[in-house]
């Protein structure tokens, strides 16, 4: 059974997802931790499905080289096969890349490499593109630069602004993550070789 950890940072609608898709019995995957790095909404999900949570708030640390050994020691005492980011908007520092890369996969609402970073949705906006996507990938050092393991595209509809078109992406993420969770689980993604 692999065990995974999820890091959140707000409503945690791609958590809720996995949670759900854990607790059936013949998903090969279990979520064994939920952290924040702030008092996320989100974290009210793994109360709800009964899973320990923890949040090292960023705001409280001097650096984040500081804040990522916090993190990082948090996760050492959980010892996950697998991190999943879902909604985590940092940039995860060294310390924390390095004990677990290649087993930190995060979800991105573009088709990458198209529209990296923070703002993917309003980016593919901005840039008038008929379509964009979902992606999940495996974290590396940069931004949303990692191996890709599963995309979709999406259709950009006429009259779509930031939020209408998010909620077009988010429910394809989720899908893209819970089959991607479950093919690293049976060994059908070797994360050694993307």
């Amino acid at each position: 059974m692999l065990t995974v950890a999820v890091l959140i940072s707000g409503a945690g609608s791609n958590l809720r997802a996995l949670l759900e898709a854990a607790n059936e019995p013949d998903y090969p995957a279990r979520i064994v931790v939920v952290g924040a790095d702030r008092e996320a909404e989100g974290l009210a999900h793994a109360e709800a499905f009964g899973i320990p949570w923890f949040f090292v708030p960023f705001a409280e640390y001097a650096s984040r080289a500081a804040w990522g050994e916090a993190l990082r020691d948090q996760l050492a005492v959980w010892q996950p096969d697998l991190i999943v980011l879902s909604g985590l908007m940092r940039l995860l520092p060294a310390s924390v890349l390095e004990p677990w890369v290649p087993r930190i996969i995060n979800t991105h609402p573009a088709y990458l490499p198209e529209f990296p970073g923070a703002h993917g949705v309003r980016d593919a906006l901005a840039a008038g593109v008929s379509q964009t996507g979902a992606s999940v990938i495996v974290v590396d050092a940069g931004v949303d630069t990692g191996p890709i393991l599963a995309q979709e595209r999406i259709a950009v509809l006429p009259g779509d602004d930031e939020a209408s078109l998010h909620e077009r992406i988010k429910p394809v993420e989720r899908r893209l993550l819970i089959d991607v969770v479950r093919r690293i689980a049976t060994g059908e993604i070797d994360l050694s070789t993307p």
